[in-house]
């Protein structure tokens, strides 16, 4: 085999003294034409200072033609009689003749890019797809440093160290880099390991070799499993309609998409629940949209604004499919949603250009449409694809789940705040034993609307109930339990029984309801317990009796300013059974105020009971207007930001009956003392002013005391009491109520108690503790006769 390698002698001045017949083959040049000349006027490119330094290297000839000549050329020096070198023997090695071997064909077709570096970090190989990721090819890189070749950025600076370091340290260097390259038109994933390349002999490090895997369909699916990861605590986090869309569009930008928009079917946002049918042109509810830009100005539609789109537009066909659609520009129905957004909002036009791909997925909950979210890409360089459907698909999904979720806790809740409004008492029973002001604020945590409740109830003497009470629960359930009470409470305050007698009725009532809501096929029934204070004001006596079912004891505001709670025993919860309830008994100055309030006020999880209790005694100890302005003092003082449960407070201020508003007599038990009774109330009412009421009065004084001293038993005793009525009572030591009956035409009684309630207002009977009262009420209004 004829040898080609090429040598010249090169002296120290770098002037050519040598020229085998090799190189003017290799070069074209003849031995006469080059001795003599330097050696640098036969280079094309100047060599690199480190093959240069290192006698070899890979070196750009210029041929005698010009063209440029690529060999390896490694030197070899000739030493002098004092050891110095005097001349150099360059030897340059053409590209081999033979075939490439298998070993160097695998590395050249390898599926990565590979490539070999000097230790000073100059190319001394790539393989094809290194070539294509420089995007020149490997004559253009060869012999040249690195860092020339690449941007000044951070990651090519990292990646040049990691260079040094493995020529410096001898050690494999393996990681992992999120990078672009100079003919990517977007940043890739790259998994890039390094190892040193030693000499077989001495074991000294002679390059770095590289092999960099592009990883990114790992990369990007790594990052779509991580963002369905952070939808399930990214979304969802109120139960929000709006909040909940607002987040879905959080997560898409910018991570997956320039712009992105989610638009409801309008029957979502109300209280009605009929699916709508999907067909032809479809109207949206823009609800949330969001991109890069401050304000969104991509957006063709305002938030709260209608959205229609077009039968043929990829949103419309995503409703009505139910799957994700994905379009691409250059498509029909892409250009056509494109121009009619930019119709519409011409202002964004700018922001739109380059738009180049779209995703639009429908929102599906337990079965049912609710909406659609869109998805934009513009700067981003990818388009949607099936990757892509399916991961929007999941998130959409999740999505749907958190806003039906919503919906449906808002409706239950607007549904519940209603049952309970039209529950709770509007306007309060005219009366003249109390002033009172009351609020009552529903919760907006997730539990939802509590049951709490408050009513002001008139009795018989003048006399009026307090209640306050708190079924255990939120939602439908505990606002039509809290129903079911406030009617009970009613109906055994109207039998005018004691408070402890009232709360045990309840408590019967509660134990009942809660045996009779049995379980059927299996349906689990919510745990039924309520509290319940109850509490009766006679302005007459001015006393206060109350009593407690586990409720918190009423707050008291004497006149002179001085705060305190009444001393109450808590009592079970209504619901427990089985045990007793007590009741407290108080005299009242005219003028104080009672609070009677749920434990919302005054309980939550961040809050000591004990401080709390402390400052509702302050703020209703400050000094306020009205009653009203007191209710929102003590909210105001005593409420945290974001109360967690329902809050009812009642305020009622006392107020008392003089001795000149009520007139007593004892009456014997003989029917002859009926005359001088029923004359005695005749001159009372005339000192009041009432003769009006004089002829019926006699009637009802004639009627009750007449029964009481018939059927009744000592000791008897009327009472008069002018208030915003004229109440009659009769008491006698019998516990026998009364009762109307029809009296026959030739009964010579029986009449009686008819008459009486056909002229007064209202009429009934009490147990007291020593007998019963039977009382009846007549309107001091001139009778219409």
């Amino acid at each position: 085999m004829e040898h080609v390698s090429a040598t010249a002698v090169i002296d120290t001045a770098g002037v050519v003294t040598g020229w085998s017949e090799g190189a003017r083959r290799l070069t074209g040049y003849t031995a006469e034409e080059v001795v003599g000349r330097a050696a640098r006027e036969l280079l094309a490119e100047d060599p690199p200072g480190p093959a240069v330094a290192a006698l070899k290297g890979t070196v750009v000839l210029r041929h005698r033609d010009g063209s440029p000549l690529t060999h390896f050329v490694e030197g070899c020096p000739l030493a002098g009689s004092d050891g110095t070198p005097v001349a150099y023997v360059l030897t340059a090695r053409p590209p081999a003749s033979r075939e490439p071997s298998v070993a160097e064909q695998a590395f050249q077709q390898a599926s990565m890019s590979m490539s070999v570096f000097d230790p000073d970090q100059h190319y001394l190989r790539l393989n094809d797809v290194a070539c294509r990721v420089m995007g020149v090819p490997e004559e253009a890189l060869l012999g040249r440093h690195f860092p020339e070749t690449i941007e000044d950025a951070e990651h090519s600076r990292g990646f040049h160290a990691h260079l040094r370091q493995v020529a410096e340290t001898g050690l494999p260097v393996r990681y992992e880099s999120f990078t672009g390259a100079p003919s990517l038109n977007r940043e890739h994933a790259w998994s890039i390991e390094m190892w040193p390349v030693r000499d077989e002999d001495s074991g000294e490090v002679t390059g770095v070799a590289l092999a960099a895997f592009d990883s990114s369909n790992q990369y990007w699916a790594r990052q779509r499993l991580a963002l369905l990861n952070e939808a399930a605590t990214a979304i969802g986090t109120t139960l929000d309609v709006v909040r909940t869309a607002e987040e879905l569009v959080e997560l898409l930008v910018p991570r997956y998409a320039d712009f992105a928009s989610v638009d409801l079917l309008e029957w979502v946002l109300g209280a009605d629940e009929p699916p709508t049918v999907l067909e032809g042109d479809i109207v949206l509810q823009r609800v949330a949209h969001g991109s890069g830009h401050e304000g969104t100005p991509e957006a063709a539609v305002r938030l709260g604004a209608a959205d229609t789109y077009h039968a043929s537009s990829p949103p419309a066909r995503s409703l009505r499919n139910g799957r994700a659609v994905v379009s691409q520009a250059g498509e029909p129905e892409f250009i056509s949603w494109v121009a009619e957004r930019n119709a519409r909002a011409p202002a964004g036009r700018s922001f739109r250009e380059g738009v180049h791909s779209m995703l639009a997925v429908p929102l599906k909950a337990r079965g049912t449409t609710l909406g659609v979210v869109v998805a934009v890409r513009i700067a981003h360089p990818d388009d949607f694809g099936e990757d892509d459907a399916v991961l929007g698909e999941e998130l959409a999904s999740r999505a749907a789940v958190c806003i039906d979720n919503a919906r449906r806790f808002a409706r239950e809740r607007t549904t519940a705040l209603a049952l309970q409004n039209s529950l709770l008492p509007r306007g309060l029973p005219g009366q003249a034993a109390v002033e009172v002001a009351h609020r009552y604020l529903p919760s907006g945590s997730l539990a939802g609307i509590g049951g709490d409740w408050f009513d002001v109830i008139p009795l018989s003497g003048s006399r009026v109930a307090l209640v306050v009470g708190d079924v255990v629960g939120h939602g439908i359930p505990s606002s039509a339990t809290m129903g079911r009470l406030c009617t009970a409470v009613r109906t055994l305050a109207d039998v005018d029984l004691p408070p402890d007698e009232l709360l045990t009725h309840l408590d019967d009532l509660v134990t009942h309801l809660a045996s009779d809501d049995r379980p059927d096929e299996g349906i689990e029934v919510a745990e039924l317990g309520a509290t319940c204070l109850y509490a009766v004001y006679d302005p007459v006596s001015r006393r206060l009796t109350a009593a407690a079912a586990g409720h918190p004891p009423p707050a008291l505001v004497l006149p002179d300013g001085t705060t305190r709670l009444l001393p109450l025993s808590a009592g079970p919860p209504l619901g427990v059974g089985g045990l007793p309830f007590e009741a407290t008994e108080i005299e009242l100055p005219e003028g104080a105020v009672v609070a009677l309030y749920t434990d919302g006020l005054i309980e939550d999880r961040d809050r000591d009971v004990d401080h709390a209790t402390e400052e509702l005694c302050r703020a209703l100890a400050a000094r306020t207007d009205t009653l009203d302005d007191l209710c929102d003092s003590v909210l105001k003082a005593v409420l945290p930001e974001e109360p967690g449960d329902d809050v009812a407070l009642l305020l009622a201020r006392t107020r008392a009956l003089g001795a000149d508003r009520v007139a007593t007599w004892d009456v014997e038990p003989d029917p002859a003392h009926v005359a001088a009774t029923r004359q005695a109330a005749t001159e009372q009412l005339a000192a009041w002013g009432l003769e009006e009421a004089s002829f019926v009065t006699e009637l009802v004084v004639s009627e009750l005391v007449t029964n009481a001293i018939r059927y009744g038993a000592p000791p008897i005793q009327l009472r008069l009491i002018r208030d915003r009525t004229l109440i009659c009572e009769v008491s006698d030591g019998s516990s026998t109520s009364p009762h109307l009956r029809r009296a026959h035409a030739f009964d010579e009684g029986g009449r009686g108690l008819l008459l009486v309630a056909q002229l007064t207002q209202r009429w009934g009977s009490r147990q007291t503790g020593s007998g019963k009262t039977i009382w009846a009420e007549q309107s001091l209004e001139p009778l219409d006769l």
